[in-house]
């Protein structure tokens, strides 16, 4: 999921093949074991699991497959055990990328992640490079399924969010980092469908590549978020379309 509006990313997911999705399914299980080894197994009292499992349900993963997930990670052997690690880099036209990984071979991720900057015009560059670009903030996507927008956004403001962004028929609210399922109940108590809460990266401004540059920019963010070891990929280039 690229850049600030990941909506249209995640719709585009859903409807690829059996294969790809499986491939998601694998990514948000890491995540799981993650959030479960550091946090345990109670949504109710982690926070975080609570993110993943919404973020695995938007994706349309099955119940029982989350239910294996978090009992597996629970589990006295839970069996391999991931690191984090974030790589920061440039893409074409000076584009600025941070790449989140899960992996249990860092060699091997470092690698894969070099070699897609290295194959599309990019390059990685030094922890901090780009970082200073991207605030971390909670994102909260609501349906609006019928529900008026200037209410939605007076009743998202008093619930203490920053801002509304409006992508026909999904809202967008962004929260400050921590605020995300503080917001997201409130909503919920008042009728509202909130369809995930989650942190995410998101750049003070976004910059225009000329097509040639955007095509290359495209296939290597595509070719990054294959990666096995890839959970996100943070970018600050306008992709017009993304949607289509």
């Amino acid at each position: 999921m690229s850049g600030h509006s990941k909506w249209h990313n995640i719709q585009a997911k859903k409807g690829k093949s059996d294969a790809q999705r499986g491939k998601i399914f694998t990514k948000i299980g890491r995540e799981i074991a993650v959030v479960v080894k550091a946090g345990g197994a109670d949504p109710v009292s982690n926070p975080k699991l609570r993110d993943v499992i919404a973020k695995a349900k938007q994706n349309n993963m099955p119940n029982d497959s989350i239910e294996r997930s978090i009992k597996k990670a629970a589990g006295e052997n839970a069996g391999v055990n991931y690191e984090s690690c974030t790589y920061e880099g440039y893409g074409t036209g000076g584009s600025a990328v941070i790449v989140d990984c899960l992996t249990d071979n860092k060699n091997r991720t470092a690698g894969d992640v070099r070699h897609a900057f290295d194959k599309f015009g990019g390059s990685l560059g030094s922890t901090g490079c780009v970082s200073y670009l991207f605030n971390r903030k909670g994102i909260v996507e609501v349906s609006l399924d019928g529900k008026d927008l200037d209410e939605l956004m007076m009743d998202a403001l008093e619930c203490g969010a920053l801002d509304v962004v409006d992508y026909d028929q999904i809202c967008e609210i962004v929260t400050e980092q921590n605020q995300h399922n503080q917001v997201a109940d409130q909503l919920k108590n008042k009728g509202y469908e909130v369809l995930s809460a989650e942190t995410m990266l998101i750049p003070d401004s976004y910059v225009d590549l000329e097509e040639e540059k955007l095509t290359k920019f495209t296939k290597m963010i595509e070719m990054l978020e294959d990666l096995d070891d890839v959970q996100e990929v943070y970018h600050n280039v306008n992709l017009p379309n993304d949607d289509e």
